[in-house]
């Protein structure tokens, strides 16, 4: 963490923040966590390995406070994480080069701030029958999974809406699994990173304090006070300002 151009408390004000705005839908954080540490200059072989990390908190946080309010739907969820989890740790092995790396993590948030921005013109769900809905949420787990091993995300923020337009789920049916399918692959893929890169767990405590305090409070307002669709906005916000910024770093 000695790298940083940005102090950890810094960083850990910025985090408290962004965590409260993701917990409040079921999602972890992780590609803020990530587009964040790769704008303040981490090593980038560090930075999926600590954003997973901070996922597992965030989510264990969440998903508690998604299921104790009867959310959560174990039988939704589950053919995700069949074959996310396995393809999670694949991708949690697999080490890529720096500007690849970067590359592959401004592609992940032009597409997450494009559902975002776009998502009042994707009501529409999809008429699909139960062999389908098995069929798609099976292969999207293996995308998902390997795209959150890779990159240090949980794949919560892309599962969230996929369960809405397949017709799967209710919002909070939806950021109960979020949560849910966010831990499993962060811990999976965190499994695989510490493997080989192992977190300075002493340097980090900030942080660690940040996302847990974040993470309390945005499971608790989005299991019972905010709306889904308000956190939303902030989440595109939050999403286009850090793809601004890493582009910025990518070009220079």
């Amino acid at each position: 963490m000695d790298d940083l151009w940005l102090s950890p408390y810094v960083l850990a004000i910025l985090f408290f923040g962004i965590t409260v705005a993701y917990a409040s839908v079921g999602l972890g954080g992780g590609t803020a966590y990530t587009a964040l540490l790769a704008i303040a200059g981490a090593d980038h072989q560090m930075i999926p390995t600590l954003s997973l990390a901070l996922n597992v908190i965030v989510t264990t946080v969440g998903s508690v406070a998604f299921l104790q309010q009867g959310h959560g739907r174990l039988r939704l969820i589950l053919p995700f994480l069949l074959t996310s989890v396995p393809a999670s740790y694949l991708g949690g092995r697999i080490e890529l080069p720096e500007e690849p790396f970067y590359w592959l993590l401004a592609g992940t948030l032009a597409v997450v701030g494009v559902r975002i921005l776009l998502r009042d013109r994707l009501t529409q769900t999809a008429a699909l029958t139960p062999r389908q809905q098995l069929v798609v949420s099976l292969g999207l787990g293996v995308v998902l999974g390997l795209i959150a091993g890779l990159v240090g995300i949980g794949g919560g923020i892309y599962v969230v809406p996929l369960i809405i337009m397949l017709g799967l789920g209710t919002e909070r049916e939806a950021a109960a699994c979020g949560a849910v399918f966010t831990w499993a692959n962060s811990a999976a893929g965190l499994t695989a990173h510490l493997q080989q890169h192992p977190v300075p767990w002493a340097d980090v405590l900030p942080l660690i304090a940040a996302v847990l305090l974040g993470g309390l409070l945005g499971a608790y307002l989005g299991a019972r006070k905010l709306s889904p669709r308000a956190m939303q906005n902030v989440l595109g916000g939050i999403i286009l300002i850090a793809l601004v910024l890493l582009l910025k770093r990518l070009l220079a």
